[in-house]
């Protein structure tokens, strides 16, 4: 928990206001905003909170704003029994604000650092002529569905919406999801995106590859999380992404990898003018 303020703090150090952030929740006045909450998320997937299912995304959040809940109420009471002037709470403050300068300062010279790589426009092209395989955007499909609790429930709402089909069956399935489905996504009517394969659980996603366009599935499908009914909504084919669309994202791993090159090379010189000792 003490990281995770620490890395909160940091944040906002940086980022600055906000004040403009999305409000997700109040405790007793004070506002836990959509960005503290995004912070923590991405922290805590290493970066990778947007690859997630739609439905893990939304348990992931609603736990971090619960845990946001629980310390607010935890630091309120503190302070209510004289926590904040006891001499432990003021030697570990300090203590964190030593880290905290430490971090903050090497934080602000690695982004001076990576500011002063240069990356050529055409050492760009030369990647993507050259890897351009890499670059190639998977097969996805965009699919809703419907989680019961039990395979009879499941069977149920796939022989209520036997027969019907186009628009008919997408609507009828949006309105069941809204109405039955045990799941998250159910306020969105059971829509999880656009998402490719493997990414959900094998069984789901076994499924979903296998089903056309504007149907359901015909039998139930089980998961750690119950069963599923499932909606192809659409599908994309594996498509090669243009140089317009990936130039960005290859200058940045361009620029990563000389960032890590001159890193290594100002470590290794920094260390040669230091006198270092270990203990043995």
């Amino acid at each position: 928990m003490k990281r995770q303020f620490s890395i909160w703090v940091l944040g906002v150090l940086l980022s600055g206001s906000v004040a403009s952030a999305a409000v997700l929740a109040t405790v007793n006045g004070d506002a836990i905003t959509s960005d503290e909450v995004n912070k923590v998320l991405m922290e805590g997937t290493q970066g990778r909170f947007d690859s997630l299912p739609a439905d893990k995304q939304n348990e992931l959040r609603q736990r971090i704003i619960e845990g946001m809940v629980a310390q607010q109420l935890v630091f309120e009471d503190a302070k209510k029994s004289g926590i904040l002037e006891s001499k432990e709470y003021k030697q570990e403050f300090q203590l964190l604000m030593e880290r905290m300068k430490m971090q903050l300062a090497a934080k602000v010279w690695e982004q001076k650092q990576f500011e002063s790589i240069n990356v050529d426009a055409k050492e760009v092209k030369s990647y993507y002529d050259a890897n351009s395989d890499e670059f190639v955007d998977k097969e996805k499909v965009r699919a809703r569905h419907i989680l019961m609790k039990t395979k009879e429930d499941a069977e149920a709402v796939i022989q209520s919406m036997k027969g019907l089909s186009g628009e008919k069956l997408r609507t009828e399935f949006t309105g069941q999801a809204k109405s039955k489905s045990t799941g998250p996504s159910a306020a969105k009517g059971g829509d999880l995106g656009y998402f490719p394969r493997g990414q959900m659980v094998p069984s789901f996603n076994d499924a979903v590859f296998s089903m056309r366009e504007g149907t359901i599935s015909t039998e139930p499908v089980q998961s750690q999380f119950g069963y599923h009914v499932i909606y192809l909504e659409d599908k994309k084919p594996a498509q090669k992404m243009s140089f317009d669309e990936v130039k960005n994202f290859i200058e940045q791993r361009l620029k990563m990898d000389k960032f890590k090159a001159s890193m290594e090379k100002k470590m290794n010189s920094l260390k040669a003018k230091a006198k270092i000792t270990y203990a043995k």
